[in-house]
């Protein structure tokens, strides 16, 4: 599946978007990192508001609903609290101007995030495409995730889907005008992977079957999004006291560039919460013809765990990524090629590969030990994740500590 068009994002006022070319890498928006103190944020909005003129919202606004972009079309800005981080819709010589303006503020652009470049299978039905299910000895395990709250931010999950009849399931859309439906079929597929059970046939494709689900749509249905949706998204998840949040999304990382300071405040924020944070590294690699791609943002970040994909001879898959820069490790891998799992009605299920599909696994793991280990932190659960992961005789660079697996 190609990343669809989206092209530079206007600004907060109007909320919409328009092609100004293909699969572009910022929205047109920036962020201002500011200083966390909440002194320091107060100091900042006023600068926003008296100095640049700009109209302020902040997520302290929304009390008893996540923030919403699509209720802030008289914005200019959005003030993440928690984070220290501020949102801005600005012409580019206004951000310029904001930088150099001796206000000590760090400009960057925001992200356009896509949905990895998953490579679909053939064959829909292939029940052999469990074999995740089977090395990665989720069966063995006596833990299935229950009571652990897994959050999985993606484009929506189809809530009608019959695998999942009963569970509990907690649904947040962070995309303007856009419901929870899953309309795209990557998160429907990505949560049956971290938290689903059987199929129709009795092939088990899930890793956490007693979880919470916690699905925020922060992708639209076309496979794409701002890096807002899915701060928003992880602050949501965060806050709710989801133990797991799972991240398949990501965008494309040059050789050499730092992780991003937004998500990884994002990221900290979960883990002073007791959020464990994972994503993909990326599907950029072509590796039979010796390109190598590092891993992607904001799989990157120190505070997320970056998840590898391996094939069911236990070698690399293809595309995934490689820690090339310094700030871009791979912390772990697991199953990533060949991956059935559930897929939105009336298709039911499909079989795809890509490191969003590994991900999930690693984020399904971890709902176990969160099981086993009840009163554990994060840094805990990450620790025991690396102890107990399989070595394997390839680089630390392509799998890290190795693959990851179900705990006894």
């Amino acid at each position: 599946m190609q990343p669809p068009k989206l092209g530079r994002q206007t600004f907060l006022k109007d909320n919409t978007l328009s092609v100004a070319s293909d699969n572009p890498r910022y929205t047109g928006r920036y962020f201002l990192i500011l200083d966390k103190n909440s002194k320091e944020i107060l100091e900042a909005i006023r600068q926003l508001e008296k100095r640049w003129g700009l109209s302020v919202a902040t997520t302290a606004d929304f009390i008893s609903t996540p923030p919403d972009e699509s209720r802030l079309k008289d914005a200019d800005a959005l003030v993440f609290n928690e984070l220290g981080v501020a949102l801005v819709g600005v012409e580019e010589e206004k951000a310029i101007q904001i930088k150099l303006s001796g206000t000590g503020f760090l400009v960057v652009p925001e992200k356009v995030v896509y949905i990895p470049d998953d490579v679909p299978v053939d064959n829909d039905n292939n029940h052999g495409a469990t074999w995740g299910i089977h090395i990665t000895e989720v069966l063995q395990s006596p833990y299935t995730g229950a009571g652990v709250k897994v959050a999985v931010l993606d484009t929506g999950f189809d809530t009608g889907h019959p695998d999942f009849e009963g569970r509990e399931i907690t649904v947040a859309s962070f995309v303007p005008d856009e419901t929870i439906d899953d309309h795209h079929g990557h998160g429907t597929h990505c949560t049956g992977i971290a938290c689903g059970a059987a199929d129709e046939q009795g092939d088990r494709y899930g890793v956490a079957s007693g979880a919470h689900i916690y699905a925020g749509k922060v992708m639209s249905n076309l496979g794409s999004g701002a890096q807002s949706w899915i701060l928003n998204g992880m602050a949501w998840a965060a806050k709710n006291g989801c133990k797991v949040l799972s991240m398949s999304l990501g965008s494309p990382v040059s050789e050499g560039e730092s992780y991003d300071i937004a998500y990884e405040r994002a990221a900290r924020f979960a883990r002073s919460k007791g959020t464990l944070t994972v994503a993909a590294a990326g599907n950029g690699s072509r590796r039979s013809k010796n390109m190598f791609e590092p891993v992607a943002s904001p799989a990157d970040c120190p505070s997320i765990l970056a998840v590898a994909a391996i094939d069911p001879e236990l070698q690399v898959g293809e595309f995934s990524n490689r820690a090339i820069n310094p700030s871009g490790l791979v912390d772990i891998a697991a199953p990533g090629v060949d991956i059935h799992s559930s897929w939105p009605m009336p298709a039911r299920y499909r079989t795809l590969s890509g490191t969003s599909m590994s991900t999930a696994y690693v984020a399904g793991i971890a709902a176990l030990l969160f099981e086993k280990y009840p009163d554990a932190t994060p840094a805990v659960i990450e620790t025991e994740l690396r102890k107990i992961a399989r070595s394997l005789p390839l680089p630390a660079e392509d799998v890290g500590e190795g693959l990851s697996m179900a705990p006894k």
